[in-house]
C-alpha cells in the first residue's frame, strides 16, 4: 500500500516562533504552486505578529483532476491530502499556543472547503480564496455531533468568471457553511485574473486583525 507523499514535503513554518505568534494561520497553497506562493500571500498582508504554516504538494498538485469531477476520480489521492490537512492542523490546535485559523487559494482553497465541512473542526477563522467543495453536483452537508462550525466566520473570495471555478459552487459551498451554522461572507469580484487582488489582501488583512491575540507577558 503507497504511504501518503505530502507530509514528505512540510510544512514549513513561516513568521514569528510559536511564543510570540498572535495567531496561526495555515495556508494551503494551489495547483502547481509551492508553499513559496503563500510566503508570498503573507508578505503582501503584512502582520508580523501572524506565523504561518505552510505544506506542500507532492509534485505540487493535492489531487489530480479538477475539483469539478466527481469525487472518485481523485481518489486515492484526494483522502492522502485531506488526511494530510487533518494531521497537520490536529498538531497545531493541540498547541498550547495562540488561536489557528486556516487560508487556502484555488486548489488550496478546494481542499480546505471540503475538509472544514467533513470535520467541521474548532477553528478561529477560515478564509477560501477561489475554490468550493469537490464533486461532480451540489451537496447536502450534515452536521456532525461534534461539530464546531456553529459562530464560525467564513470568507469567501472569488472572481464571478474565474476560468476554473465557477461562481455557482463557491456559492453552493456558501450555502453548505451556513446550513451547519456558520458565518459567511462571499466576496465576487468582476476581476477574471486568478489572483489574489490587493482588495482582497486588504480584506484578508482586515479578518486576520480581529483575531489575533497577543501572547501574555508582551
Amino acid at each position: 500500500m503507497q504511504s501518503n507523499p505530502h507530509p514528505a514535503h512540510g510544512p514549513f513554518w513561516y513568521g514569528p516562533p510559536l511564543e510570540e505568534a498572535a495567531l496561526i494561520i495555515y495556508a494551503v497553497h494551489g495547483r502547481g504552486q509551492t508553499p513559496a506562493y503563500m510566503a508570498q500571500v503573507a508578505d503582501r498582508v503584512a502582520m508580523p505578529e501572524v506565523a504561518w504554516v505552510l505544506p506542500a504538494a507532492h509534485n505540487r498538485s493535492w489531487y489530480p483532476q479538477s475539483f469539478l469531477a466527481p469525487i472518485e476520480e481523485n481518489q486515492p489521492v484526494l483522502d492522502d491530502a485531506l488526511e494530510t490537512v487533518r494531521t497537520q492542523l490536529g498538531v497545531l490546535l493541540g498547541q498550547d499556543g495562540p488561536p489557528v485559523g486556516v487560508l487556502g487559494f484555488s486548489q488550496g482553497a478546494c481542499l480546505l472547503s471540503e475538509y472544514l465541512l467533513q470535520d467541521q473542526p474548532h477553528l478561529a477563522g477560515a478564509i477560501l480564496h477561489t475554490g468550493g467543495y469537490l464533486g461532480s453536483s451540489e451537496r447536502e452537508w450534515a452536521a456532525s455531533p461534534e461539530s464546531n462550525l456553529v459562530g464560525l466566520s467564513v470568507e469567501l473570495f472569488t472572481a464571478r468568471e474565474d476560468a476554473w471555478v465557477p461562481l455557482h459552487r463557491v456559492e453552493a459551498t456558501r450555502h453548505a457553511f451556513r446550513s451547519l451554522g456558520a458565518t459567511v461572507e462571499l466576496t465576487a469580484y468582476d476581476d477574471p485574473e486568478h489572483h489574489l487582488n490587493e482588495d482582497s489582501i486588504r480584506r484578508i488583512r482586515r479578518y486576520l486583525r480581529h483575531r489575533t491575540v497577543l501572547p501574555t507577558g508582551l
